[in-house]
């Protein structure tokens, strides 16, 4: 199941703490960042180790506007992981809110 920008924010609001994706390039997350750990897409593949630990918890990904996080959600899905949640609209959506 995914995940809006409405629960996220309010999830980031509350200081909750959870495993957050960014698949965004660097330049993007440079620009605006939510906290997320920054692994972009195209390097996903390579660098799962450094999410290992999420396997078996909830993973949220996001990107610019869904697309790509999409992306995320369907290989790490395909990777085993057991809870992996797309934000809906992504950064865009979520500067939406203000």
């Amino acid at each position: 199941m995914d995940i809006t920008v409405e629960e996220l924010k309010e999830r980031i609001d509350k200081g909750e703490k959870f495993n957050f994706l960014d698949v965004r390039e660097e330049y993007e997350f440079d620009e605006q960042n939510l906290g997320a750990k920054l692994i972009p897409l195209g390097e996903l593949p390579d660098r799962l180790d450094e999410i290992e630990a999420w396997k078996e918890e909830e993973v949220i990904v996001h990107c610019r506007s869904g697309a790509r996080s999409g992306k995320a959600k369907a290989f790490l899905t395909a990777q085993g992981y057991a809870n992996v949640r797309n934000v809906l609209g992504g950064i865009l959506a979520y500067n939406e809110l203000d």
